[in-house]
């Protein structure tokens, strides 16, 4: 009597798991990094694009004494952290750390300001990283 083989396909899950579960927890874990970035750059964009932000930037790159200190150009320096609120345009709060460099050196800008039509700051000091010196531009 001759032996009857008779052959059983596998299924394709079967056939295929050993490749699809790993690139499948790869995949999950590309959507959530994916998905943290977007907020964080959604979140530090809005900081960046926000009056209080400029306003800041502008009279650090214009004052001769924080030049003097990290030269010219001064421009940011990384990721800048903290908090804005706005309402309806017209209110709101901030409160930022400003990572700056120059030339000839770095520091930080620490931004506190309230809006109520514009921005009014009540704090807006340069931290110079080099010599720990404090440099209020609110002072006149």
């Amino acid at each position: 009597m001759e032996d009857d083989y008779v052959e059983v396909r596998k299924s394709w899950w079967e056939r295929n798991w050993k490749w699809f579960v790993p690139a499948g927890c790869v995949s999950m874990l590309l959507i959530f990094v994916l998905f943290i970035g977007g907020i964080f750059f959604g979140v530090t964009s809005m900081m960046t694009n926000s009056d209080a932000y400029k306003g800041a930037m502008d009279q650090v790159q214009h004052n001769q004494l924080v030049i003097k200190k990290l030269g010219s150009p001064i421009e940011d320096d990384g990721m800048t952290s903290g908090s804005i609120n706005t309402t309806n345009g017209d209110g709101g709060n901030c409160n930022l750390q400003i990572p700056i460099k120059g030339p000839k050196g770095e520091g930080t800008l620490f931004v506190v300001a309230e809006k109520r039509g514009t921005w009014k700051y009540s704090e807006m000091t340069v931290f110079i990283k080099a010599t720990k010196e404090e440099i209020d531009l609110l002072k006149k």
